[in-house]
């Protein structure tokens, strides 16, 4: 049989994505040299592996028994080249994981550098959107894996913790609170308070915490993602409360970060994939060098 390791994975992306245009965007090929290596692989089998038609692309009963198949005969000498290092630095690919942007800066940089030491042939894609967003993509198979802090009521979700979060209150070094070990809902009453839109997977946490508390924080300033709220806050427009990981590392030269109480509000933090779906050896690769970051904040 004629066909090659990159038929295979065209057949694959295309089975994924359920479109030729988006496969073979994902491969950074074009359409048509795309199509021509599914249509290889197809005369090379002998079968007819997709049905198309100008509005949709599905799989025939014979291509889908093939997808676990094909799966296999790549993830299998994935796993062997592997373990061979001279040949580990030339193995090409691409992992995509979608992840929460507050939790970029703390995870991702050094286990991404490594990685891309051992293996600098393998791309990564990252997709950093809001919680929800990452969700929708790993589960649609966009990502193939998130860092994220839902997800673990999905039944079609597996969730590994990584640590657990604090929330704490971002204000200036000049702020009148900055002299206070820590802060309590009350003491924030007083204060010009920015908050985070409805929609964030942030904002629902903290609604659910203050959800029967007098100490409701009067806002005049909404936003809709965290590091927005950081920067007005940085730019001495007022005060908000974020999770800890949204902070700058180490001392920074205006802003500072205060444990809040009262209630206290966490959030856990880890990795989710698809249930029942093997990642691929240079996903899994990734995904074992992140559990690996397994700490507390």
């Amino acid at each position: 049989m004629k066909f090659d390791l990159a038929d295979l994975r065209a057949f694959l992306a295309v089975a994924d994505l359920g479109s030729f245009r988006a496969a073979s965007e994902s491969l950074y090929v074009s359409q048509s040299a795309l199509s021509r290596r599914v249509d290889k692989l197809e005369d090379a089998l002998g079968v007819k592996l997709f049905e198309r038609t100008t509005r949709k692309v599905q799989l025939t009963t014979i291509g889908r028994g093939f997808v676990p198949r094909a799966r296999n005969v790549l993830n299998e000498l994935e796993h062997a080249l592997i373990g061979i290092q001279d040949v580990a630095e030339k193995l090409s690919g691409e992992v995509t994981i979608a992840c929460v942007p507050s939790a970029v800066a703390y995870f991702l940089p050094e286990v991404i550098r490594q990685y891309h030491q051992k293996y600098p042939r393998i791309r990564i894609r990252i997709i950093d959107e809001s919680s929800s967003e990452v969700l929708t993509a790993v589960a649609r198979g966009d990502a193939d894996f998130g860092l994220t802090y839902i997800g673990t009521q999905d039944a079609e979700i597996t969730y590994q913790p990584l640590l657990n979060e604090p929330f704490v209150v971002a204000l200036r070094r000049d702020h009148p609170l900055a002299a206070r070990r820590t802060l309590t809902w009350a003491q924030l009453a007083d204060h010009h308070f920015i908050r985070l839109a409805q929609g964030s997977g942030n904002r629902f946490l903290m609604d659910q915490a203050l959800a029967h508390s007098e100490h409701q924080p009067r806002w005049f300033c909404e936003v809709q993602h965290v590091p927005a709220l950081v920067s007005l806050v940085e730019a001495g427009v007022g005060i908000g409360v974020v999770p800890q990981l949204a902070m700058p590392k180490g001392r920074h030269a205006a802003l500072v970060s205060k444990p809040l109480r009262e209630p206290a509000i966490s959030r856990d933090i880890g990795l989710i994939h698809r249930r029942g779906r093997q990642l691929s050896p240079v996903a899994q690769l990734l995904y074992d060098m992140l559990m690996n970051t397994r700490r507390t904040v």
